[in-house]
């Protein structure tokens, strides 16, 4: 019976083995730019199936050149411990499990901005425990590696912002035909509403749980403590 009862511990050990040798290789992120993503290229996949090639917007542009307000919007919105964590936001984690249970799906991932650059530079959109286990290793190695300014200008350089719009530059120019640097408060606040679903919010069909997201931010954004945001704020 002890040994029948090793035998899945035997196993995770070994699959958990595997993955930390098969982690892709992210020191060369501190000081070269990914010329893809594997989101980009599943984008690209869908949209060639459906026999409409993707208009891929993508400019990259240092940390320097994005506004510091779309910087703290997508921090507070998006990960308000960014700079405190090492990869794993755990209070977030476990609020995210626990809707998660109440729902009975697995829609929430609570991930923080270095899981959520791990997901979209190495990783599938599948929802599963297996690819969050590999996000969050990938994450822990990200955050070992490089520093967080240089984590949050990947992130901002590879995050989706809509059909084909990718990075902070391309978003700017196609939302509002300004660049990165030039935007306003709002304008980050409302870039920044549109991470959880980017190709289903849009600015134009500005709808009131888009509205309500914004004005949310832009609240956490004038908190003395943007990590002490409230949990119900829309």
């Amino acid at each position: 019976m002890r040994y029948l009862l090793l035998v899945p511990v035997l196993a995770t050990a070994s699959l958990l083995s595997s993955w930390l040798v098969t982690l892709p290789d992210v020191a060369y992120l501190a000081a070269v730019n990914p010329n893809t993503t594997v989101l980009i290229e599943a984008r690209q996949a869908e949209a060639a199936e459906k026999g409409r090639p993707i208009a891929l917007s993508w400019t990259w542009v240092p940390l320097a050149r994005i506004s510091p307000h779309l910087q703290k919007a997508v921090i507070v919105s998006e990960d308000a411990s960014f700079y405190q964590h090492h990869g794993f936001d755990w209070e977030g984690l476990l609020e995210a499990l626990m809707h998660n249970w109440e729902q009975g799906k697995l829609r929430r991932g609570g991930s923080t901005i270095t899981q959520q650059l791990a997901k979209n530079l190495y990783l599938s959109s599948e929802k599963n425990l297996l690819r969050k286990a590999r996000e969050a290793l990938i994450a822990w190695e990200i955050e070992r590696r490089l520093p967080k300014k240089r984590i949050l200008e990947l992130y901002l350089n590879v995050a989706e912002w809509g059909d084909g719009v990718f990075g902070a530059e391309a978003a700017a120019r196609h939302h509002f035909d300004k660049s990165a640097a030039e935007l306003t408060e709002d304008e980050a606040a409302l870039l920044a509403a549109l991470l959880p679903s980017p190709r289903r919010n849009d600015p134009i069909q500005y709808t009131p749980f888009l509205a309500r997201r914004q004005e949310a931010i832009l609240y956490w954004m004038h908190r003395e403590n943007g990590d002490q945001r409230p949990s119900a704020a829309y």
